[in-house]
Parts: structure tokens; sequence; C-alpha cells
């Protein structure tokens, strides 16, 4: 049994260094108690990333998908769902929607659909940044080139989810896909100079606190600049249908971990956290949170965007993530909204 003691001050070691082995950040993911874990990144949160909550409003302009991933209700063979693209020009609609509402980033996310050409995606970057606003892609596994491109047209981040370090786990869960490029990715992007965004998904068949430990370790060897993780949550029409699921603390526990080890990063409260709990959103900005993205996308495609169940109700104005719901929460904990594009500030 791990005395009291040992724990504080492998707290206090992260939160004053930044740094532990994969034992350490084992123990503290074991915790049965985490709240003094909790305090202290928020502390860390508050002294390197203030009180304002950046808001990045999402589009998802496609679900379409060539990818056979086990956990996603967007995967490729399943035919249960409808399909939908969005038009260039109702993509900038929804932008300008954003750019009205005050927001500064704009997240354009899609399945990886390949259906749109390179030079139609930088126009529309391209459209975006005329607005005074920051562009994070999350489109998935691209070439160099076509990253390069994109980012010459303007692209500041690139959110691309590893979900697991485990390369073992990672082929299995991702049939014709590879770990390694998965990584050539994430290298290449930060060599092109984009804000580099990855994360977990936690709570996976076969995960363990040993490789949700490595995932961190991982994450903090690359310089990611941005991490989402969010808990697993089993969609129908998917080989984990009829799993478990992810758990809420141990999602809490990885963000304060995350905050703790890498203080100045951008961290989002998931959409999935805020699903899986109702009080999700709150609980993560009190872990280390300081991003959300409330989605801000057309009604009719928001309902066939499904990544997982529960993720958006009957009355898509009701969504957790909805922007007016989530301005009232950040204000509702002492927070303030983020008036600039949000970087990373790097200490």
């Amino acid at each position: 049994m791990i005395r009291e003691k040992d724990i504080d001050a492998l707290i206090e070691t992260l939160e004053t260094q930044h740094d532990i082995n994969k034992e350490g950040l084992v123990t503290l993911l074991a915790l049965e108690n985490p709240s003094k874990l909790y305090q202290a990144a928020d502390r860390v949160r508050k002294k390197y990333v203030g009180d304002e909550v950046h808001l990045r409003g999402l589009i998802e302009f496609s679900n379409y998908c060539s990818n056979t991933c086990f956990y996603c209700g967007l995967r490729g063979p399943n035919r249960t769902i409808k399909r939908y693209r969005m038009e260039p020009e109702e993509i900038i609609q929804c932008a300008k929607y954003g750019a009205s509402a005050g927001l500064k980033t704009i997240v354009l996310q899609s399945g990886e659909d390949k259906y749109f050409k390179i030079t139609t995606l930088c126009k529309i970057v391209e459209e975006i940044k005329k607005m005074d606003m920051a562009v994070t892609l999350s489109i998935g596994e691209l070439s160099t080139k076509d990253y390069a491109e994109l980012k010459k047209a303007g692209a500041d981040r690139y959110l691309l989810r590893i979900e697991t370090t485990n390369k073992e786990l990672y082929q299995k869960l991702h049939p014709g896909m590879s770990y390694e490029n998965r990584v050539r990715c994430l290298i290449d992007l930060r060599e092109l100079g984009y804000e580099v965004g990855t994360g977990s998904l936690i709570g996976l068949p076969g995960q363990t606190l040993e490789m949700l430990a490595k995932d961190l370790m991982f994450f903090k060897k690359i310089d990611a600049d941005m991490l989402g993780m969010g808990p697993f949550i089993p969609c129908e029409n998917t080989p984990l249908e009829n799993e478990k699921g992810g758990d809420v603390e141990t999602v809490l526990k990885m963000m304060a971990l995350a905050r703790l080890l890498m203080p100045d990063i951008n961290m989002p409260a998931t959409t999935a956290l805020g699903v899986k709990d109702k009080l999700g959103y709150i609980k993560g900005l009190q872990c280390g949170a300081n991003v959300i993205m409330p989605n801000i996308g057309i009604d009719e495609y928001k309902k066939l965007y499904k990544l997982y169940p529960g993720k958006v109700p009957d009355n898509p104005s009701e969504t957790v993530n909805s922007l007016e719901n989530i301005k009232k929460l950040i204000l509702s904990q002492n927070r303030t909204i983020g008036k600039d594009k949000g970087y990373r500030k790097k200490y």
C-alpha cells in the first residue's frame, strides 16, 4: 500500500518539475481519491494559461470515412447511417456565423473522406482566414505534400488523435491502418510548423494504466501543443458495441496529469466527456482544461455525425456543446471567455 505522503511527494514533483517516471504516472492513475491531483492540475492551469477558456467553433463537414476503426460510428462499413458532405459555401456560412458570434478559431473536422480535393480545402481555409480566425484541421492522415499545401493556405493547427500509443492495441483497433504512418503524420505536422494536437481514447478494451502512462510520455516527448482526451463510448453497429466503455474518472486523471506534465498546452474538455457525464465539461475545466469546442454546424448535419450515441439529441439546440450553453457554463465557473486566437504560449 503506497503511503499518503508518497502520493503527496509525487504530486508535488509533478507540480514543480513537470516530470515524473512511468511508475509514478501509473500510481497516480490508480488513485482512488484523486482530489489532490485535480487541485494541483487546476493550480498549474491557472498559473500557466490563466482563467480564459478558448472557444473553438467546430464544423463537421463530412461523415464519409474510408477507415474501419472498431470504435467509431462513422467507420466505412457502417451502412446504417446516412452520409453527407457539406458544400464549400455551407462551410463558409457556418464559419461566418462563428465569426459573428465572436469565435476566434474554426475547427474543420471530417471522417477520412478522400472526396475533397486539396485545392478545394485550401480555398476554404483561405476564405476563413480572411475572417481573422485561426483554422484547425482534423481530417486524418494525408501526405506530407498535402499537409504543406494546407499550411501554405493558412491552416494553423492540426488535430490527429493517435487514440493509443500501444502499437499492438492500435493495430488491433485500426485494421488496414499503420501505427508508423500515424506517427509519421504527427512528426510531419510538427516539422511543417503546425500547432499539433493529438490525444487518447480512454477505456478501450485491452487498454491498461501502463499504456495510458506511456501515452502521456509520448505526448510530452513529441511536445504536443493540444491534447484531446475523452471516454470511449460504445457505438451500435461497430465491433465494440457491446463493450463496457470508458470511465470519466480515468479521463479526468489523464487530463490532470497531462496539465501537470505539459503546463502550457491547450486542452479541451471534450464533447464525449460532456455526453458521458452531465457535469463533464465542468469537471474537465476543474482538472486542467482551458478549451471547449462548441458545434456551430448545420443542425441537419449535426444529427448525422454519429461518432457515438448521445452525441446529438433529437433537438440539436439542446446539445451539450451548443454555443450559448457553453458560454453560460464557463461564466458559472468564474472563468472568462478567451478573446484572442488562443495559440499555445510556451513558457
